[in-house]
């Protein structure tokens, strides 16, 4: 690492605050949980140029291939032509353009609900609706393994933050039944786990929820797009939508862009534009970001095969790597882990896979719990069956060399 110039402050030259963050940094490193950026320099699906090197890439959540679709990209061509680049101004004083309001009609239309509402990103709408729904007095109650802007979202809100282990509806029935004197009390949970990749036990959650007069927010960032037959989600997969209250999407993974969006009743719509801080506080998305999400439903709308395609691929490498006895952790969908344990095993295998030309990034805690550390493979509609056989036989062989191990626990 470059260590500042001297005179800029401090013992050795470095300001006191850099000094202490170094302690902090070195200590990551020690753990083995240092992160650094690549940078890729070009991009043809899954296909990357990074350090000058070719790679395939298998850690992209653009499932469906739609970042780079002729007509997403289309699309936010025309708007640039029409509106600019920037908004200019937040939602609720004049950053608010046709585009922005065609992509709530046609996200409210494809969801099925009254309304819907944009947000900049998905981790600032789980942020803005959950502090906006749940305060002092209220419980909000969470799957232990819920992605991060939900739980923080939690905390924000001031509410009492309950969370139940993953998946577990006997210890969420006893936790809503102690929760009852709240004044609210909001279960919220992803549908498809980011990390797990397996599915909510949503059908179970939503009968809890009305026996004991819950709301349910469901996280559909990771399934908007690729599950149920219209392509809207678990709830819709698992035939529960009409008991989801809250049904929360982004647009930056199947979808292909940026943004997230939250999809139920007008009333609900109302409220979020009147008092989610991240949407009346912050600039109004590029209108040119709606104009390809826009086109982007079109798509998942007009092509289903797209997305039985992609759930195809996603088994045929989850029966291969279950034929060499790796660990694929139950999952069923786009998402393929391949548990570790170790946090050093995972950095070692995405080290090799890197070396043979496959991107596959190595998730350690504390995004996964310790012991829990794992590759996580994305599958998309752009890998063909040669890729997928290309990333089956490298992990064959990893496994045969010892690299893929349990031991530890990092």
């Amino acid at each position: 690492m470059r260590r500042p110039m001297e005179g800029a402050g401090g013992r050795d030259g470095m300001r006191p605050m850099d000094g202490d963050l170094l302690r902090d940094l070195d200590e990551i490193r020690a753990r083995g949980l240092h992160r650094s950026l690549r940078v890729v320099e070009r991009r043809d699906g899954p296909r990357l140029v990074i350090g000058g090197r070719a790679l395939l890439s298998f850690c992209s959540n653009d499932y469906l291939g739609l970042a780079d679709h002729p007509a997403t990209s289309a699309a936010a061509r025309e708007a640039v032509e029409r509106f600019g680049w920037g908004s200019g101004a937040s939602r609720l004083v004049s950053g608010t353009m046709r585009p922005h309001a065609a992509l709530e009609e046609a996200l409210a239309s494809f969801k099925g609900t009254e309304a819907a509402v944009l947000f900049p990103t998905g981790y600032m709408t789980n942020l803005g609706v959950i502090a906006a729904l749940a305060g002092p007095g209220d419980e909000v109650i969470a799957d232990r393994l819920d992605h991060a802007s939900i739980i923080d979202g939690c905390r924000l809100s001031g509410a009492r933050l309950r969370v139940y282990p993953h998946g577990d509806v006997e210890r969420l029935e006893r936790v809503l039944a102690a929760a009852r004197g709240a004044r609210r009390r909001l279960i919220v949970t992803d549908t498809l786990f980011s990390m797990d990749g397996d599915l909510a036990p949503l059908r179970e959650i939503v009968a809890l929820a009305r026996r004991h007069g819950a709301w349910v927010m469901a996280d559909e960032a990771h399934a908007t797009g690729v599950l149920g037959a219209a392509g809207r989600g678990g709830a819709e997969l698992l035939g529960v939508e009409d008991g989801i209250d809250v049904s929360m999407g982004t647009l930056s993974k199947a979808l292909g862009g940026s943004g997230g969006f939250v999809a139920g009743s007008a009333v609900l719509a109302d409220y979020l534009r009147n008092r989610a801080r991240p949407l009346i506080y912050t600039t109004a998305p590029p209108p040119a970001s709606c104009a390809a999400a826009l086109a982007a439903i079109g798509i998942v709308r007009r092509e289903p095969g797209t997305r039985a395609a992609l759930l195809g691929m996603a088994d045929r490498l989850r029966r291969a790597l279950g034929a060499i006895g790796l660990d694929t952790m139950g999952s069923g969908f786009q998402i393929v882990p391949v548990r570790t344990g170790d946090a050093g095993a995972a950095v070692r295998a995405s080290a090799e896979l890197l070396r043979r030309g496959i991107l596959v990034p190595a998730i350690r805690p504390p995004t996964v719990p310790r012991g829990e550390s794992r590759l996580r493979i994305s599958v998309t509609a752009a890998h063909t069956d040669a890729d997928v056989d290309l990333l089956a036989g490298a992990l064959a062989e990893l496994a045969a060399a010892g690299v893929l191990g349990r031991e530890g626990g990092g």
